[in-house]
């Protein structure tokens, strides 16, 4: 498929994650993201896919803004700002493009604070508990709507 034909969607990372491999392995598993995002990038070459992590929360907030009307979507691991920023969840209400919340572990078999998130509300939907492998499952999502010119 040509690049201008492809629907371009944002795979974004919140705080701590860029230590993906080196933190916690017994939670988050021990592959860097980094290859696992280009294997991703392979896998849906019918998506135009992009990766930004910061561990900024103003910085989630100001990506968002910039593909948030000319993209056709976001996935999105905010890390600890799921149960705390409201500036995100804004920011996703605010935006056009749809964002599929995803997690890494199974946040409801962990601590209790974890349980509540400010952003599932006003996301498309949340995929969480499977590893990296939830980000393989929100980007099926967009592939397939992308495949019924939904979005």
């Amino acid at each position: 498929m040509e690049a201008e034909n492809k629907k371009k969607i944002l795979v974004m990372n919140g705080p701590n994650l860029n230590l993906l491999g080196r933190r916690q392995p017994e939670i988050y598993g021990s592959e860097g993201f980094e290859g696992y995002f280009e294997r991703l990038r392979a896998e849906f070459d019918g998506l135009e896919l992009a990766y930004f992590q910061s561990n900024h929360e103003g910085a989630l907030v100001d990506k968002l803004h910039q593909v948030g009307f000319d993209w056709q979507g976001v996935v999105l691991n905010a890390g600890a700002y799921t149960h705390t920023s409201l500036a995100l969840a804004d920011a996703i209400a605010a935006i056009a493009a749809p964002v599929v919340e995803v997690h890494i572990s199974n946040v409801h078999a962990r601590e209790a604070f974890r349980h509540h998130s400010t952003l599932s509300r006003v996301c498309r939907g949340v995929v969480l508990g499977f590893g990296l492998e939830s980000y393989r499952l929100a980007l099926q999502h967009f592939a397939w709507e992308a495949a019924r010119g939904q979005i």
